[in-house]
């Protein structure tokens, strides 16, 4: 019989860890869940959860975002992209179009999609109209993007991908010297598409308790409560606490088509820097359809730089799990889910938007400047 979150809570506290603990939870999803119900005010107050890198908004490239802007504005095409990349910002002088969804004003043919299908079928009825579809995401949503080419698309229909990783950013953690954390919550969709022994380096290399979780608050308490254990009874290895989904090897299906369309290859992460093997590129038998092959460059190289996020925007530290997103200090300030400056107040999976819509509306940054790395 499964236990209910509440008992899962209870188990946790009867748990009777006494030092501090810091877990990182990986998935923006994750986040949005901790925080929506609460779980970081139920919990014992030693133990620490810890937002860490999975929003693919918030480490989408500038160049990227950049790129896209000036295909929508100089050449003759409709660009397509999830809604929430329609708001990420670029650093352009005020008179520029900063974003997507400014192009879109100033003339641009841009409009928001949900999933690949939508882009199929706005590409199907233009069929005289080249459409690009601007594809940022992690695995989860790369893996569609991936099928919808493999099963076959419009000649007019073209990618502009952005597609990332996640445990890259995890590793790169991990191998720093200060990590930032004790034990990890471990993404249940990218673990349902890619497997969960994707995670496994995470105890083997670095013998740091691991947990694959689900969304609901009962299997989040679950993988705390199961790391806390670990720790508690220096015993580590990965656990399974969403296994109604995520099962081993991952979408066996899935992958075929990801390793059919892509390759990995190194790969920026916005104000973070190149991360290894942390990203996917279109294979050459699909250049018909990479934008990037179809249409001169509109990427600016001086946009590859290391921490380029907006003056003042602590994103890049909130994504690497060193700062809480109420330490940034434009948070709450300069900086609204209204009126976003930095990435991780635009997306519903950043941290900073997710804390703003729980509630959290104290700015510390300029009374502790509390660290949490």
């Amino acid at each position: 019989m499964s236990r209910s979150a509440e008992q899962w809570l209870q188990a946790l506290r009867d748990l009777g860890v006494d030092r501090r603990v810091r877990i990182m939870n990986v998935c923006g999803g994750h986040e949005r869940s901790i925080s929506l119900a609460g779980l970081r005010t139920a919990i014992p107050k030693n133990i620490e959860l810890v937002p860490g890198p999975g929003c693919p908004v918030c480490i989408c490239p500038e160049e990227d975002v950049f790129e896209a802007i000036q295909l929508a504005l100089n050449e003759d095409i409709i660009l397509v992209a999830f809604g929430d990349m329609l708001r990420v910002p670029v650093n352009a002088p005020k008179r520029e179009p900063r974003s997507l969804e400014q192009a879109k004003a100033a003339g641009g043919d841009i409009r928001p999609v949900a999933s690949p299908s939508e882009v199929v079928r706005i590409a199907k009825e233009n069929p005289d109209k080249q459409v690009v579809f601007f594809a940022a995401g992690f695995e989860t949503t790369t893996a569609p993007v991936a099928a919808m080419l493999a099963e076959g698309v419009p000649d007019n229909l073209l990618v502009l991908l952005s597609g990332r990783l996640t445990w890259p950013a995890v590793s790169m953690l991990l191998e720093s010297e200060t990590p930032g954390f004790d034990a990890l919550i471990a993404p249940g969709h990218v673990s349902t598409v890619m497997g969960p022994e994707e995670w496994e380096f995470v105890v083997d290399k670095h013998n740091i308790p691991a947990a694959v979780a689900g969304f609901r608050p009962d299997t989040l308490l679950a993988a705390m409560y199961s790391v806390l254990r670990q720790l508690k009874d220096d015993r580590r290895f990965l656990d399974n606490c969403y296994p109604e989904v995520v099962r081993p090897g991952g979408n066996a299906e899935a992958r075929r088509q990801l390793n059919e369309v892509m390759k990995v290859s190194d790969a920026t992460w916005r104000g973070v820097g190149v991360i290894p093997k942390s990203g996917f590129v279109l294979r050459d038998k699909f250049a018909q359809h990479d934008s990037r092959e179809q249409f001169p460059s509109y990427a600016d190289e001086s946009r590859k730089r290391v921490g380029e996020m907006p003056p003042g925007c602590d994103c890049a530290r909130v994504v690497l799990g060193k700062i809480y997103p109420n330490q940034c200090r434009l948070y709450g300030a300069a900086c609204t889910p209204r009126k976003p400056i930095g990435p991780c107040m635009v997306s519903d999976e950043g941290a900073c938007r997710i804390w703003w819509a729980s509630g959290y509306r104290d700015n510390e940054w300029e009374g502790r400047k509390q660290s949490v790395g």
